[in-house]
């Protein structure tokens, strides 16, 4: 996982309709990364929460972002096309973005999707973690309590617990010969 404190690594990536966004838009402002994709059951068991929560943030002054990395060669559901569907369903008022090289997912160390990324005015990192405890089928309600508690105490200047639980959900759907870690001989 990133380590706390690090820097916000760079991203300039068209959403679904080709408009370009960057970390450098969010400047002096917080700024929330989520990676997700359409297809997956733990990203459509939040979808709904996380439109709504993420309104909030904004109404806050939290930036937020979401980020598709899935190779969509494996999962045609995570196209751009889809996206835009995904974005006007659940009328998302933040970018949904797409990141066809998987060079964003690479550089935040995005494992899976939904996975979360909270970084100060700064943009340090100080929240990876999960969205709540709810997961598909284990009858938890979904609240969004653990990463709502960290925007809180972010925006009201308290500190941000350091001991977080990971997200959960569907790894990454890497391109062939693109996964972390993976070298190429010769």
């Amino acid at each position: 996982m990133l380590a706390l404190g690090t820097p916000a690594p760079e991203f300039s990536l068209p959403d679904f309709s080709g408009t370009v966004v960057s970390k450098s838009d969010y400047a002096g402002k917080p700024l929330l990364v989520v990676f997700m994709c359409n297809h997956c059951p733990y990203v459509k068991h939040i979808i709904e929460s996380l439109a709504r929560r993420a309104d909030d943030y904004l109404a806050q002054g939290v930036g937020v972002v979401t980020i598709s990395s899935n190779d969509i060669a494996y999962q045609p559901e995570d196209a751009p096309p889809l996206m835009a569907k995904l974005s006007a369903m659940n009328t998302f008022a933040f970018p949904y973005l797409y990141d066809e090289s998987q060079a964003v997912a690479k550089a935040y160390q995005a494992a899976c999707t939904p996975d979360f990324f909270l970084f100060d005015a700064d943009h340090k990192l100080v929240y990876r973690g999960e969205y709540d405890g709810s997961r598909p089928g284990n009858n938890v309600p979904v609240t969004g309590e653990s990463l709502t508690a960290a925007v809180t105490a972010l925006v009201s200047g308290k500190p941000i617990p350091a001991e977080q639980k990971p997200s959960a959900g569907c790894n990454i759907k890497w391109k062939p010969g693109n996964e972390p870690g993976f070298k190429t001989v010769g």
